[in-house]
């Protein structure tokens, strides 16, 4: 499994429906595409919010971030992500 963040952006539609039960959808999206939902996080700035999970391979965020986007009218943007003892194991 792969470390990946997703950063949403709300739509103005979206914004309507916060709620909960949208947040528990999203959970189970993830696992449904083979993902572990860590953390998730409400933000200002570029971003609205912050999902860290795990996804076996680049497919499955990838397919993951198009299908919520396309069922919460929220923009999400993916990128991979390593830990700072990872990454400085490699040099």
């Amino acid at each position: 499994m792969s470390l990946y963040l997703m950063y949403g952006k709300y739509h103005p539609g979206s914004v309507e429906k916060i709620s909960s039960k949208r947040t528990e959808m999203a959970k189970d999206l993830i696992q449904q595409n083979g993902g572990k939902f860590h953390a998730g996080y409400a933000m200002l700035g570029r971003a609205d919010l912050l999902f860290i999970v795990d996804f076996p391979d680049v497919k499955d965020a990838m397919k993951t971030s198009i299908a919520m986007s396309e069922k919460f009218g929220i923009n999400f943007s993916t990128n991979a992500a390593t830990t700072i003892d990872e990454f400085d194991k490699m040099f």
